[in-house]
């Protein structure tokens, strides 16, 4: 398994938190909807179609995150001299279009 980058935590401001926090309470909600879907024997097509909402509800959050990473971290090591940030984003970038 390769080695991640070590650097410090990454500075979040409070509202891209609050925001983070938000969406993710969101889907929690949905997961457990689904949940309680499967449990109640609801019809496949209904839960299908919350698994999609889920799906892209976290796709969202991926993205946000993805772009304060982009512009917050990778930028800051990247003038620090550490190049191979940029191998690191494109393998998390393969696993999210995989």
């Amino acid at each position: 398994m390769e080695k991640k980058h070590q650097r410090p935590i990454a500075p979040r401001d409070e509202e891209l938190i609050k925001n983070l926090l938000n969406r993710t309470n969101r889907i929690e909600g949905q997961i457990r909807g689904i949940k309680r879907m499967i449990e109640s024997d609801e019809y496949c097509d209904d839960i299908l179609t919350q698994i999609f909402a889920a799906k892209s509800a976290l796709d969202s959050v991926s993205k946000l995150l993805l772009k304060h990473h982009i512009h917050g971290c990778l930028i800051e090591d990247i003038k620090r001299g550490e190049h191979e940030v940029v191998d690191e984003l494109l393998l998390t970038i393969g696993k999210l279009i995989k």
